[in-house]
Parts: C-alpha cells; structure tokens; sequence
C-alpha cells in the first residue's frame, strides 16, 4: 500500500467513521419515543445497572468502541443523562475483556463485517419499508452502527501493514523504561487501528510466540486499554457538552486503571499464577493474558465506583457551553437557600434578570433575522426559570415566617408567568408575522405600531421601580384597544380578499400571542411591585396590592 494510497484510506475511514455517528445519533433522537427512553433510562437507573448493561452490550458486539460511541450517541440524543452512562462506560471496559478470552480459546478471528452489513441491510431494508416513521429513525440509527464498523475496519485495514511490520523484538521490558516502551507501544497500536481487539490478539501472540515477556505483554494490554479512548476523544468533536464529558469519564477511567494496574503488575500475575493453580490450570501466556485484562478492569471499576459523584461533579463544571454557562443562575446557590430572608432578595433580582432577558429577546423577534439564534436563546431562558422553580422549592422550610411563605408563592407565580412570556416570544420569533404582511403597508404598519407599544411597555414597566396598578391597567386598556383595532383590520382584509387568508391566520395567531405576552407580564410586573415593597417598604410607598 502506497502513500497516497495509505493517506486516501485514512481520510475515507475517518470520514465513514464521524458520518456514521452523526446518523446513530440523528437516528436515535428521530427514533426516541417514551418508550425507547424509559427502556433506557431502566437500563441505566442505577450504576450497578448501567455497568452490568455496557458489560452485556460490549460482550455481545466484542467492541468497546461501539458500546462506548453508542452511549455518546445516547446522551447526544438526550436519551439518557451523562450520569447515566458512566456506567455504561465502566461496564463497556469489563465488557471488552470477552474478547481477550475469546482469542484466548479460538483465535482473533472475529469479523467486523460479518455484523456490519447485516446492520446496513436491515436498516436500509427499515427505512424503505416504513419511511416518514419511527421505524425508519431507528433504521437510520441500525446503518449508522453499521457504517461505524466500516469505518473501523478500513482504518484498521489502512494502517494493517504497518501494525504487521512491527517488529516487537526490536525492544526490551528491562526496566521501568522498557515496560514504559512497551506501554506506548499498546497505545499507538490501538490507536493506529482503532480496535484493541487487534492489539490484544497482536500482543498474545507475540506473547504466546515467545518474542515478548509476559510482564511486556501486560503493559502493552495496559496500553491498548489506554489506547481505546481515541475512538471515543474522535466521536466527541462537536458533540453535546455532556458527550463530551462521558469521554472525558472514560479518558479519566480508562488512565486511571491503567496507572494503578502498571503499578501492582508483578502483584496481579502473582494472582493470576495462584487463580490458576487454584483451578487447575495451564497458566499459558494467552489465558494469564485474558485473565490480567479482566482483573485489572474489574479492580478499575471497585476503584472508581465510589468515585463515582465525586468524578461527575467534577465533569459536570467542565466543557460547559455558552448556552449552559448563560442558563446558570447569577444570584442564587445552596449556601444562600439556608437564608430565607437572602434567598427572597436573590429570587427577586434573578427573576428581574429573567424579566430583562425576555423583553431583549422579544426586541430581537420583531426583526426578521436568524429565528433559531432566538429560539435557543428563549430555552436557555426557560432553564433559568426552572433553576428559580427549583431553588425556590429548596429555601429552608423550617425557617420560614408566614409573610417569607408568602412571598416565595408570589415568586413561584411570577416564574410561571415568565415562562409563559418566553413560550410567547418563541412563537413569534417563528411565525415573525410581520414578513406577512410587507405588501401590505397599512396594515404592516399598524402591527408595527402594536409591538413597538408593546416593547415600550414591557421596557417601561420592567425599568420603573414602582407604577400603581391603576397605571398598568390604563397601558394595558390601550394595548388591548389597539390589538383589537389591527385585529378587526385583518379580517376585514382578509374577508375583502385584499390579504390572502393564510396571511390573516398568521398574523391573528401572531396577534394573540402578543395579547397573552402583554397579560401575562404585566401579571409579573404587578407582583414584583408587590414584592419589592414588601422587601424594601421605604422604596414601596408609591406601589398599590396587586
């Protein structure tokens, strides 16, 4: 194999092998009912459930690559939460240990294609039978599972004469450095063909051969276990935040065994001499071999398992997006919920931030520009909502004076009202009806008059730090007069046939979405005049009970 040849395999392989994540991926989220999420989240409800569930799913496709992409794939689709598959993860690594006992008894014989077609054919074989339905998202998933092979059997076959050129007699164990040589030379191995299946069988029979010490061949396994991670450190580019940290999970994992295993390795093979002399048993380099791999990863899992919160935690502060940083509360955290007299005087400035943030996006949606942008914006908004629900449910009961009981209830209203107001603002950024009506410049101008109102009174009631409830309904008298004006006019215009009726249905559902946006906000701005006065009293003398 040439060069050029080499290098054009590489980037066919590798191309295969990411478009064929993005279809498990795009295929499982089509896929995912209510009843392929409870399944999952079955599987996976406890740690002990999601180890034995990787252990199986592994055993079952002799891959841990596989196993550990699907579960990325998994938290990709949001069917299952990063917490979850971790154990997945810890699971997959026992899992993969079948395939050194496999070798072990039969040889390295095992056929990628033997289940990588099959998959493509069924998949295919879904899709053109049932297209347009759930059958069709799950067989897209099938022939993305089955491209994944592919593409791990091409890299494999590109770098296949490299892996058997190397010549492992070339280097010694003698030493620390010597193991360590031998511990890289496992890693760039599995690397290389992305499949420590290949390794393993590479590295027993070198053992079995007599080319290398038993010592060597378990720091090239420690290797190959070090080197597995690639696959899932390549499936993570441009994956969630939490994909990439279930392969940050496994990197960690998967470095941390290896250490502790590298560290007691005369230990383990003592006990492997003993477990087999216990048994019975010819303790030939291929069975001592399949056995150290199966103890080490085992003895991974008991190190890590108590670990478990601890390294999710951590994970959790980690990759975080724009989108999670901007969903997190400025104002609130544990410490403040022990203080229910601060945990009242957070609620409120974090529910203004939220206030504020909803009438800039509202701005943004009367502008016929990128809907999405506001659409992503709106649910980031919608998590700070949830994060104010919750963390008023957390505030210290027992420390809670009636007129406090109080006015966490107002709060919890004004949430709701928010979150309505957000709802309201992300149909309009989708409908923008103002686009409807371009050609008809009376009445784009009416409607444009009615959101500037509109904006000018959530601005206003929002930055004023008290307005009698009296000036609230009089602003919302003529917002409602000017709502019914604009909404008498579209029909009328649609009944004269001057403004086709999908126009006129369009921008009277725009209409009713602004009419409920300005209900429900000035419902908020009225408690929060309420709140604040009852918070700070010399500030309220100007502000009436809603």
């Amino acid at each position: 194999m040439d060069t050029l040849q080499l290098i054009g395999s590489l980037l066919g392989g590798l191309g295969i092998f990411l478009v064929a994540i993005g279809m498990m991926t795009d295929g499982l989220k089509l896929a995912a009912g209510s009843s392929l999420r409870k399944v999952l989240a079955t599987w996976t409800k406890t740690p002990q459930r999601g180890i034995a569930s990787g252990f199986c799913m592994t055993a079952l496709v002799q891959s841990s690559s596989a196993v550990t992409v699907a579960s990325l794939g998994f938290v990709n689709a949001g069917l299952i939460t990063m917490h979850q598959a971790l154990g997945i993860v810890y699971g997959a690594n026992v899992g993969t240990t079948i395939t050194g006992w496999l070798v072990a008894a039969v040889g390295f014989k095992f056929n990628i294609q033997a289940i990588a077609l099959p998959l493509i054919g069924i998949g295919a074989l879904m899709k053109l039978l049932r297209p347009q339905s759930r059958l069709a998202s799950a067989g897209l998933a099938l022939v993305g599972f089955g491209l994944f092979f592919i593409g791990i059997d091409i890299l494999k076959g590109a770098f296949e004469h490299v892996v058997a050129t190397f010549d492992l007699s070339q280097f010694t164990a003698e030493g620390l450095t010597g193991m360590l040589t031998f511990l890289l030379v496992g890693i760039v191995m599995t690397t290389l063909t992305q499949s420590s299946s290949a390794s393993i069988a590479l590295t027993i029979t070198a053992a079995a051969s007599g080319m290398i010490g038993l010592y060597a061949a378990g720091a090239m396994v420690i290797g190959a276990n070090i080197g597995t991670t690639s696959t899932s450190i390549l499936a993570a580019i441009g994956a969630t935040s939490n994909a990439k940290r279930v392969a940050a999970a496994q990197v960690i994992f998967n470095a941390l065994t290896a250490v502790v295993a590298f560290a007691i390795l005369p230990v383990l093979f003592y006990l492997i001499t003993e477990i087999t002399g216990f048994f019975n048993l010819t303790a030939d380099p291929a069975l001592s071999l399949a056995l150290f791999h199966t103890l080490f990863n085992v003895l991974g899992v008991m190190l890590i398992f108590g670990l478990n919160n601890r390294l999710a935690n951590f994970l959790m502060k980690r990759f975080c997006s724009a989108e999670e940083t901007a969903s997190r509360p400025r104002f609130l955290d544990k410490t403040i919920a022990q203080t229910p007299a601060l945990a009242t005087n957070a609620l409120l400035l974090e529910t203004k931030l939220v206030a504020d943030k909803i009438l800039a996006q509202y701005e943004k949606s009367r502008q016929p520009l990128d809907s999405l942008a506001i659409e992503q914006a709106i649910q980031t908004i919608q998590k700070l909502c949830q994060h104010i629900g919750n963390f008023i449910v957390t505030v210290e009961q027992s420390a809670l004076s009636e007129e406090t009981t109080g006015l966490l209830a107002k709060l919890m209203r004004v949430e709701h009202y928010l979150f309505t107001c957000s709802h309201c603002v992300e149909k309009l950024a989708h409908l923008q009806p103002q686009k409807q009506l371009s050609e008809h410049p009376e009445l784009h101008a009416q409607l444009q008059e009615y959101q500037s109102q509109l904006g000018h009174f959530m601005k206003t009631s929002l930055t004023a730090e008290s307005m009698s409830e009296s000036t609230l309904n009089t602003a919302l008298e003529q917002l409602q007069q000017l709502h019914d004006d604009v909404k008498d006019d579209l029909i009328l215009a649609g009944t004269n046939a001057t403004l086709p009726i999908d126009n006129m249905v369009v921008n009277i559902n725009g209409l009713s979405d602004m009419w409920q946006l300005t209900q429900q906000w000035q419902k908020a701005m009225l408690l929060l005049y309420l709140i604040e006065a009852q918070l700070n009293p010399q500030q309220g003398t100007n502000s009436t009970r809603a």
